[in-house]
């Protein structure tokens, strides 16, 4: 899905070792997993299924495998999309909606944009609060259990940018493409 070849050269370049597989035992042998995406949500979620990554998916999360999902990966980890009104994978009580239509506020969401921290996280660990990070999306996640969110933005409405619950995390802005603060939360989630 889109962002993957980016994905794995931003994280190379930060010193991790990857490997793209949509293989099983691959999969289930991997220390940690990134959730790519730029895509349409009910595609991506047929693709999944299309590929028998699903239930591989849900055996990481529940043995506690580290799963960074980067924008639409995020989104997938909620349990709905107003995006092909389809089911997500539901490790996050949260739904997935179209940004209001207001005046002045384009779709989709494109350029820099900062993040109001909530609480503290692992995955933000010595981002600066003035840090600007990339944004491409015209739906986002509202998170029904606000314990998740650790950090919102604003567009034409207030948004989860990032999300944190035990061993999953994720993030609306694309960190490969964010500079030395994108670099931050990639390294932060490498030496989890």
């Amino acid at each position: 899905m889109g962002n993957i070849d980016s994905v794995r050269r931003r994280l190379v370049a930060l010193g991790a070792d990857v490997t793209v597989t949509d293989d099983l035992v691959e999969i289930a042998r991997a220390d940690k997993l990134v959730l790519p995406g730029v895509g349409h949500f009910r595609h991506a979620m047929e693709n999944l299924r299309r590929l028998g990554l699903v239930t591989a998916l849900h055996e990481a999360a529940e043995r506690g495998k580290p799963i960074l999902g980067i924008c639409l990966g995020m989104q997938l980890m909620a349990k709905r999309s107003e995006e092909g009104a389809a089911d997500g994978l539901g490790w996050l009580d949260a739904e997935v909606v179209l940004f209001s239509r207001r005046q002045g506020f384009k779709l989709p969401h494109i350029g820099w944009n900062r993040l109001r921290v909530r609480k503290q996280s692992r995955l933000c660990h010595g981002l600066s609060e003035e840090a600007e990070l990339y944004f491409v999306h015209s739906y986002n996640l509202q998170a029904q259990n606000p314990d998740i969110v650790v950090c919102e933005s604003e567009y034409a409405d207030t948004f989860a940018s990032v999300v944190e619950r035990d061993n999953l995390f994720g993030v609306q802005f694309h960190p490969e493409k964010s500079r030395k603060a994108g670099a931050i939360i990639l390294r932060n989630f490498i030496d989890l």
